[in-house]
C-alpha cells in the first residue's frame, strides 16, 4: 500500500487576499471606486462589499455637505470596528481639520492610509504595503469586466461614463474645486474607446457625467483628437455625436447629466430630435433671480434661461429638463424666492430637487452677508418643493396614454407580476420610474437589461404606470 503523498505548505494554493470596497457619493465618485475596482482585480485581489473576511476595507467616502460627511465619518468608524484594517480615499480624504491637520487622520488615527479624490494609484500603493499583491496584472484577464472599461458597480445594463475631473468653476457655495482640481478633460479616443467597450459589453444605457459637461474640452482649447482612424474635435458636440453613432447599432441610450445653460448647448439639443442621444438634459440651474446668482458666482446668466427653455423645447418638444436648486441662501429675500417659485411654474421643470442652503466648511459663501436661520431655509425648501411636485405630477398626467420606450430595471420571474423600469425622462436613482403592470399576454416576458414597449395608464406620486406589450 503506498503511502499518501501529503502536500507540504508550499504545495497547497493560497486564496488571494480579499479587500472588502464601499462607495459612497456622487457618480463621479462611482467611477473612481470602478476603476479602483478594476485595478483590484486586474492585480488579482477578490473584492467584496462587505468587511467581512476582509483582509483590509477601502472606504471611498463624500466630502461635499455635512450629512455625507457624517456618513463618510461613520462608515469609517464602522470599518475599523468591524475589521480594523482601512484606507480611505475620496473628497473626504481631502479635507482638514482645524490646525491643517487631515480631518480623517485627526478622527481615526488609526487608519492606514489617507488619499483625496480621482486617486486610484495612490490608493494601489496603499493597497500593496499593506496587503501584498498575488502576481503581475498582465498575466490574468479581469473577470466580469468590460475589457478597457473595466469594472463597473452598476448593474451591467447601464454604466456611467466620466469623460473629465474637476471643475474651472468657483461657485461661492462649492468646495469641489479645492478637492478634485481645475477641469482635466479625457482625451476623446479614451472616452470613445471606453464607451465602445461598454456597449460591447452589454451596456445599454450610458450616462456621461462630470462636474461640467459643457465644458469638456475647455482646458484642451478642443484639440483634435482620433477615433477609429477618424480626427474628432474635443468638444461636447462632438463627443454627443460620436456617442451617439457608436451607440445606434445597440439601440442603446446617452443620456446627458450636469449640462451648464451655455449658448452651446443649444447645438445639442438637434441631435436629440434626431434620436441621437436622449432627449432629456440635466442642467443645474440652483437659483433664477440674477442677484442670488450673482452671490453664487453661477456661470451662466439666469436672466434668459426661460426663452432658453423655450427655444430648446420649440426644437424638440420631447424634451425633459431635471434641475437642482438651492432655497434659502444668503441675502435670499422673499422676493427673490418668489421669483424662483415663479420661475418654477412657468419653466415647467419636469423633474427638480432642492436643497436647504448648508453651510460647507470651506465655502466662500459662508462669509457672505444676510445668512437665514435654518428654519426659514428650510420652510422655504418645503414651499419650493410643494410648487415642483404639483408641476412635475402635471407633466406626469400629460403621459397618461402615450406608448413608451422601457428600459426594464427588474423583473421578478420573467416579468409575469410586472417589474419596474425607465423611460428616457427617468435617470437611475435620482428620477420616478415606470411600474410595468403584468403583460396581459401570457407570452409577453420581461428580461432586466432589455427595452420593452409599454402603454402609460396612469401615475402614481413621482412614477408612471404602464402596461408592457
Amino acid at each position: 500500500m503506498n503511502d499518501a503523498v501529503v502536500p507540504s505548505a508550499a504545495d497547497v494554493p493560497k486564496a488571494a487576499p480579499r479587500v472588502g470596497f464601499v462607495s459612497l457619493g456622487c457618480p463621479k465618485a462611482l467611477t473612481d471606486s470602478e476603476l479602483i475596482l478594476t485595478q483590484l482585480s486586474a492585480e488579482g485581489y477578490q473584492t467584496s462589499k462587505t468587511f467581512d473576511g476582509a483582509d483590509l476595507v477601502i472606504v471611498n467616502t463624500c466630502g461635499f455637505i455635512d450629512e455625507a460627511v457624517k456618513e463618510s465619518l461613520d462608515t469609517i468608524g464602522e470599518a475599523l470596528a468591524e475589521n480594523g484594517r482601512v484606507i480611505v480615499t475620496g473628497c473626504l480624504g481631502a479635507k482638514t481639520a482645524e490646525g491643517g491637520s487631515n480631518l480623517v487622520k485627526s478622527l481615526h488615527p488609526s487608519v492606514l492610509a489617507v488619499t483625496g479624490p480621482h486617486a486610484t494609484q495612490e490608493v494601489m500603493d496603499a493597497v500593496h504595503q499593506n496587503l501584498p499583491k498575488p502576481h503581475d496584472p498582465f498575466l490574468d484577464l479581469v473577470p466580469q469586466s468590460f475589457g478597457v472599461a473595466g469594472l463597473k458597480l452598476t448593474p451591467r445594463h447601464y454604466a456611467y461614463l466620466k469623460i473629465s475631473e474637476g471643475c474651472n468653476h468657483r461657485c461661492t457655495f462649492c468646495i469641489i474645486p479645492s478637492m478634485r482640481g481645475d477641469l482635466v478633460s479625457r482625451p476623446i479616443g479614451d472616452v470613445l474607446k471606453e464607451a465602445q467597450a461598454l456597449f460591447e459589453g452589454g451596456v445599454r444605457e450610458l450616462l456621461v457625467i462630470s462636474q461640467d459637461t459643457s465644458a469638456y474640452g475647455v482646458d484642451l482649447k478642443y484639440r483634435t483628437g482620433f477615433w477609429d482612424g477618424k480626427p474628432v474635435k474635443t468638444r461636447t458636440l462632438e463627443l454627443a455625436q460620436a456617442l451617439g453613432e457608436l451607440a445606434a447599432p445597440f439601440g442603446a441610450w446617452v443620456r446627458l447629466h450636469y449640462v451648464y445653460p451655455y449658448p452651446s448647448v443649444d447645438e445639442l439639443i438637434p441631435l436629440m430630435a434626431q434620436g441621437l442621444v436622449l432627449p432629456y438634459l440635466d442642467v443645474p440651474f440652483q437659483h433664477s433671480h440674477p442677484e442670488v446668482l450673482r452671490r453664487m458666482k453661477r456661470p451662466a446668466s439666469g436672466e434668459r434661461n426661460l426663452e432658453r427653455l423655450a427655444r430648446w423645447r420649440e426644437l424638440c418638444p420631447q424634451l425633459v429638463v431635471r434641475s437642482t436648486f438651492i432655497a434659502g441662501f444668503p441675502g435670499e429675500t422673499e422676493a427673490e424666492f418668489e421669483h424662483l417659485l415663479d420661475f418654477m411654474r412657468e419653466a415647467r421643470i419636469d423633474r427638480a430637487g432642492c436643497f436647504a442652503y448648508s453651510p460647507v466648511e470651506a465655502a466662500t459663501a459662508n462669509e457672505l452677508p444676510g445668512q437665514l436661520p435654518a428654519e426659514l431655509r428650510e420652510e422655504r425648501r418645503a414651499r419650493f418643493m410643494a410648487v415642483a411636485e404639483e408641476v412635475s405630477a402635471a407633466k406626469l398626467l400629460e403621459r397618461v396614454g402615450a406608448t413608451m420606450q422601457v428600459l426594464v430595471d427588474s423583473a421578478p420571474a420573467l416579468g409575469r407580476k410586472g417589474g419596474v423600469g425607465r423611460s428616457y425622462a427617468d435617470a437611475p436613482e435620482i428620477d420616478g420610474v415606470v411600474r410595468l403592470l403584468p403583460p396581459e399576454k401570457i407570452s409577453k416576458t420581461l428580461k432586466v437589461g432589455e427595452f420593452t414597449r409599454a402603454r402609460i395608464v396612469g401615475t402614481e406620486g413621482h412614477d408612471l404606470v404602464a402596461m408592457p406589450f
